[in-house]
């Protein structure tokens, strides 16, 4: 029984048309250089009208599965297996080039990418050398904590308990009074701001930051369809400016007060107390991302949420660069109707951060491990920062300025002339050297590199920096 185009079907006449017709090619019916029949012969198998068929042909001819040859008919083309192999996969591009999150720019994608391989020289990486983590002591921790059944299943949407009570007496130290429900454990701090992006954020947001800055290097709110403004905190007309961005949109400020990412820099408290108050008159939440306070040099600084007092503060903290990238700790500390809506999210996309590494923390902070930790690093780091910034004074103190470094990892190198860019990048990967252009912190620097202290070994930031040096003098 030859088949015809059914009245029943969803889908037009000629419609079934091509689909019949593919199939025939697919199944091998219709070969490579098979002679189809002709219009006519087409028309009243399927009792339809030729226009029908004309359209079905026209069709599979602009798919490049058929052909026609003046005066010889209409064949199957050479062709028509790649073509119906392509058809039949999803069209992933498409797919990746429409979806909601951002892709990182090219840089941070070869950046993320050869950080992964042991023979490059790290020069801007914001993470710990292997031989500054405490292994050792990790492990011999592992022996000393009691788990128990419920300690290593499913954390509880807020994270674990004991953390938490160990996290408000720890974070006394930094002024903040908090309690347990004001906390919400997450895997790391960027994860927190992916969740105030999704969790407390309308599409259309105005997120205030100061440039350079981190989030230009990341997308949670740019993925998330906000709108991106620079201001700066120094700036006379600071309220007049948030005031007229801010107009009726919902808005958030991102900062770094206490060593900057990617500068370095620590705000005055006076700066502080500024910001705080102004945001507080006009209604503006404050994003204080504090992970890097514990490895500052001197004495602690005070943070913006130890000022606050109506909640104006999401506070960020993680142990991510102190004790371990890889536990993937890190806490909100909010008010609690905020955690209650991110821990609700946040177990719509994790259930929850890693049960095991939150009772490691809570042991190491609860126990002094983690303070005496601390009290070792920060002298290593020093002992580094001194290193890079003795080479930096002899080498390119005729090329670039500087500041001190004050803590943490990094130093925000400033070169006289734009020579920072996209092929002085390439050039250093092609010798195996890995730097942290200021370019993916705020668009168009060409001048500033984030060195980092913290990662290379100090033979091998020696040698990045001579490559560096000899790249610089040729341009």
């Amino acid at each position: 029984m030859k088949w015809k185009p059914s009245s029943d079907s969803h889908l037009t006449f000629h419609e079934q048309i091509v689909d019949w017709m593919k199939f025939r090619i697919e199944s091998g019916d219709w070969a490579v250089g098979t002679k189809i029949p002709t219009q006519r012969q087409l028309a009243i198998q399927f009792n339809v009208n030729r226009s029908t068929v004309q359209l079905a042909l026209d069709e599979l001819k602009a798919d490049g599965l058929l052909q026609s040859k003046l005066g010889s008919g209409v064949f199957v083309t050479n062709i028509s297996w790649n073509v119906l192999l392509n058809k039949t996969q999803p069209n992933w591009k498409k797919h990746i080039d429409s979806s909601i999150h951002r892709a990182n720019d090219h840089t941070i994608q070869l950046i993320n990418e050869y950080e992964q391989y042991n023979h490059i020289i790290r020069l801007g990486t914001g993470e710990l050398s292997p031989e500054l983590l405490p292994t050792k002591q990790l492990e011999q921790s592992l022996k000393e904590i009691t788990l128990d059944a419920k300690s290593i299943g499913y954390s509880s949407p807020k994270g674990n308990e004991r953390l938490r009570r160990v996290l408000c007496d720890y974070l006394k130290i930094r002024g903040i009074q908090s309690e347990p429900e004001n906390i919400l454990i997450v895997s790391g701090a960027l994860q927190a701001l992916q969740l105030i992006a999704i969790g407390l954020l309308e599409e259309g947001s105005v997120i205030f930051h100061e440039e350079p800055s981190y989030l230009s290097s990341i997308h949670p709110f740019q993925s998330a369809g906000m709108r991106m403004h620079t201001v700066m905190r120094n700036h006379p007309k600071l309220a007049e400016n948030l005031k007229v961005f801010k107009r009726k949109k919902q808005s958030i400020f991102y900062c770094v007060p206490t060593l900057n990412n990617p500068t370095g820099v620590n705000w005055l408290l006076e700066e502080k107390k500024n910001l705080y108050n102004i945001c507080k008159e006009l209604q503006i939440p404050i994003i204080e991302d504090d992970v890097y306070h514990e490895l500052l040099f001197d004495h602690p600084l005070p943070t913006l949420k130890s000022l606050d007092k109506s909640g104006q503060v999401l506070y960020l903290g993680s142990v991510s660069k102190t004790l371990s990238p890889g536990l993937r700790i890190g806490w909100i500390v909010a008010p609690s109707p905020v955690v209650e809506r991110l821990a609700d999210i946040k177990m719509q996309t994790d259930y929850g951060s890693s049960a095991l590494s939150q009772e490691i923390v809570a042991h190491w902070i609860s126990t002094g491990l983690y303070e005496n930790h601390l009290k070792n690093l920060r002298e290593q780091l020093k002992n580094r920062a001194a290193f890079i910034e003795n080479i930096l004074e002899n080498q390119f103190r005729k090329i670039a300025t500087w500041n001190k470094s004050e803590g943490g990892f990094y130093i925000w190198l400033r070169f006289n002339k734009p020579i920072v860019n996209k092929a002085l990048f390439l050039n250093l990967l092609n010798q195996n050297i890995l730097i942290n252009p200021g370019y993916i912190y705020h668009s168009g620097d060409s001048h500033h590199i984030r060195l980092s202290y913290a990662y290379a070994s100090l033979a091998e930031i020696k040698e990045g920096l001579h490559a560096l040096l000899l790249l610089c003098n040729h341009e």
